[in-house]
């Protein structure tokens, strides 16, 4: 499980929202305060089955010059890289994603580290597929040939983003989106696998946000990964005591708010099984998603 956001907007320096406010991303990496891993032994040692770190690696990946997207990976911790701190002062955009990575027991590697860049595509991912080393062969052979190269990671959520544009993320994103879930739910149904398919997905290119929110329904009790959205000036508390006001435009998605002490008057929560689009100079839309297969 892990921690992301991502900004869609006028542009701004990424440290606005990545490093400046109180309850940042990069505090966010060290001390998540809404990140919960039920019924997971990983997290049985923590209250609440709560799994606070997120220090398996972080990326960010940006709408940059000539519209063409950049792209920054580490294994290190994002509280601990003074790296990213330069680099979030001195980029600037007008639509970017940042993750931090929690991966207990998961392979730590570059190529595993959100959010990934492809075919002027970016996606992250907070969850997991169940039984992913079960499932993990059969959805596999559902990526082209001459796009199985591109996985050079081994993770889940890689594998959604060939998924997805297999199914023609660049045509119908949220058709392909919908499509992805199904996929992962069939191949569940089939195998037999209980626990639930938990995602929050964010996929951008450049000036679209499309985000969902799932948790399998044929769970009870299960509870999908958090996910809020905020839209227009958003006042956010900084680590400095101050309060940056964001740009009319700006619409932002977050695993959990950027302030430690939110009102609902500023953050929204995203429904469970919602599918949002967030486009330039209009406001974010939110539909239930209907998996297809």
């Amino acid at each position: 499980m892990c921690r992301w956001l991502a900004y869609l907007g006028s542009s701004i320096p990424l440290e606005d929202v990545l490093v400046r406010p109180e309850h940042s991303l990069i505090d966010q990496s060290l001390l998540a305060r809404e990140l919960f891993l039920p019924d997971d032994p990983r997290a049985a040692g923590f209250r609440r089955h709560a799994f606070p770190t997120n220090g398996d690696g972080f990326g960010i990946a940006w709408h940059g010059r000539g519209g063409r997207l950049g792209q920054y990976r580490q294994i290190e911790p994002a509280w601990d890289s003074m790296n990213l701190r330069h680099l979030a002062a001195q980029i600037e955009s007008d639509c970017f994603l940042a993750h931090v990575r929690a991966a207990p027991g998961g392979s730590i590697a570059e190529q595993n580290c959100h959010p990934f860049v492809q075919e002027g595509w970016m996606f992250q991912h907070n969850g997991e597929i169940p039984a992913f080393g079960e499932l993990k062969r059969e959805l596999t052979f559902d990526v082209a040939p001459e796009r199985y190269p591109s996985l050079l990671g081994s993770t889940d959520s890689e594998l959604c983003l060939a998924l997805a544009l297999g199914y023609g993320l660049r045509d119908d994103p949220a058709s392909a989106l919908a499509r992805m879930v199904g996929r992962v739910e069939r191949a569940r149904r089939e195998h037999g696998i209980v626990a639930p398919f938990r995602a929050t997905v964010c996929a951008a290119d450049g000036a679209r946000l499309f985000v969902l929110r799932w948790v399998s329904p044929d769970a009870p009790g299960a509870l999908a990964p958090t996910l809020y959205h905020a839209a227009g000036a958003t006042a956010l508390r900084t680590v400095d005591g101050s309060a940056d006001r964001l740009p009319e435009d700006a619409q932002l998605v977050v695993s959990e708010p950027l302030e430690s002490h939110w009102s609902h008057r500023s953050w929204t929560e995203v429904p469970v099984g919602a599918l949002g689009v967030c486009s330039r100079d209009a406001p974010p839309r939110f539909a239930p998603l209907e998996p297809l297969e």
